[in-house]
């Protein structure tokens, strides 16, 4: 049984912020690969600024140099709004066998009830919760009945899907809106995104106020 990692978004650009606890996550699960699956059209949000394309080319750019990060391209390739359950079943579907991890941050999993059929993530797929410390947990509601029932302490998994963790991850204070305010300004993008995205960046003037 391979172990297969799964962090979607919309990398508007990618940055550190991404990297760093996705390669974290990688490392503490020993997974095999890690897909990162940039989206579309994320559903109840704005446009990406950036075109699918260039995001596309952002993130092979900044996962190039791991090999174990994978670059799926399957979302993008829809040119429409994309829910994590669709991707996540054709997953399965591909990987029957294997250990699916979805990766989300810890603001992303309290908004789980309102993600489209949000109980079957967990039918299909482990679901690690990367946090930083001080995060705070919802004690009531449907999200806090599935912690309790499925909340897992032991990493060294033998089911395909099922189990959640809550797994402390370094968090850069770095976001895609401060990348993209910053690149607008003219500032300086050294250390929030790696160099080959920063020159995908400047190349394209893809933030430049139009």
């Amino acid at each position: 049984m391979k172990k297969i990692g799964i962090f979607g978004g919309t990398f508007d650009p990618i940055h550190y912020g991404h990297l760093r606890p996705a390669l974290e996550v990688l490392e503490a699960f020993k997974l095999d690969s890690l897909r990162f699956l940039p989206t579309a059209q994320p559903p109840h949000r704005a446009h990406p600024a950036a075109p699918a394309e260039l995001r596309l080319a952002m993130v092979k750019a900044a996962t190039s140099e791991e090999r174990r990060f994978v670059v799926d391209e399957r979302e993008l390739k829809t040119r429409q709004a994309s829910y994590t359950v669709d991707s996540l079943t054709e997953l399965r579907r591909e990987f029957p066998g294997d250990a699916l991890f979805l990766l989300v941050g810890m603001d992303a999993f309290l908004g789980f009830p309102g993600w489209q059929r949000w109980r079957e993530l967990f039918e299909l797929a482990h679901v690690v919760v990367a946090h930083r410390p001080g995060w705070t947990l919802i004690a009531e509601g449907p999200l806090a009945e599935e912690v309790r029932t499925r909340r897992a302490a032991d990493i060294n998994v033998t089911q395909t899907a099922g189990k959640l963790f809550l797994q402390p991850v370094t968090q850069l204070e770095i976001s895609a809106t401060r990348v993209r305010e910053t690149a607008a300004a003219g500032g300086e993008l050294r250390y929030l995104v790696p160099e080959a995205v920063r020159a995908l960046i400047l190349d394209s003037h893809c933030y430049q106020p139009r």
